[in-house]
């Protein structure tokens, strides 16, 4: 486990402020690239499903650094920014990272499954991963929901992961709730198999 103790408590460490100046970076990017003419940028790093003929096995990993709009990134990066400083000075630059990659390509795996879905990008639901494991690792610590209302983190995660599911039923809005819920399952899964193999290199 890394030592961040001397830090500055608002400073990210190096994997958190390396995902948000990486993220940053390819949204405008991306920008720039779609006025010069390049369209087809997006089909290409995207998520595609499969019955789209453009899935790529790469789109796994680089969907999650590509966003809709500048609300979509600046609310991705702000909860990776909240949640990513604490997890990351807890397990260390190495097991984060890790975590943080498993949870984005198994969001974006139980995405491809669900009927309908054509094209999705955002680090959603690698971040719904770090607010699972804010939950488990902290499960009494008070988040403020709207900035107002404090809730303990386990009431918030479980209340989040209700609403996806609830949602990912019944609403058709655009949103990828399945690849929220699946970041959230796969971060269980690991934060599970941590706890019993606590010695595990990842």
């Amino acid at each position: 486990m890394t030592d961040y103790s001397n830090d500055k408590p608002w400073m990210p460490p190096p994997v958190v402020l390396n995902l948000l100046i990486i993220n940053t970076i390819v949204f405008l990017a991306t920008i720039w690239l779609e006025r010069m003419g390049y369209y087809n940028i997006t089909n290409m790093l995207a998520l595609n499903s499969i019955a789209t003929g453009r899935f790529g096995i790469w789109q796994l990993v680089t969907y999650m650094f590509m966003h809709a709009s500048f609300g979509h990134l600046f609310f991705n990066m702000f909860a990776l920014y909240m949640f990513g400083i604490v997890l990351e000075k807890f397990w260390g630059w190495r097991r984060f990272l890790f975590y943080y990659m498993v949870c984005g390509v198994g969001a974006g795996l139980c995405n491809i499954l669900v009927p309908g879905w054509g094209l999705t990008v955002g680090a959603s639901g690698a971040v719904y991963g770090l607010l699972l494991a804010f939950g488990m690792l902290f499960p009494d610590d008070h988040i403020y929901l709207y900035f107002v209302m404090p809730i303990k983190a386990k009431w918030f995660v479980i209340i989040y992961a209700v609403i996806e599911l609830i949602e990912g039923i019944t609403v058709a809005d655009g949103v990828a709730h399945f690849a929220h819920l699946g970041g959230m399952l796969f971060g269980l899964i690991l934060i599970l198999y941590w706890r019993k193999h606590p010695f595990s290199k990842f």
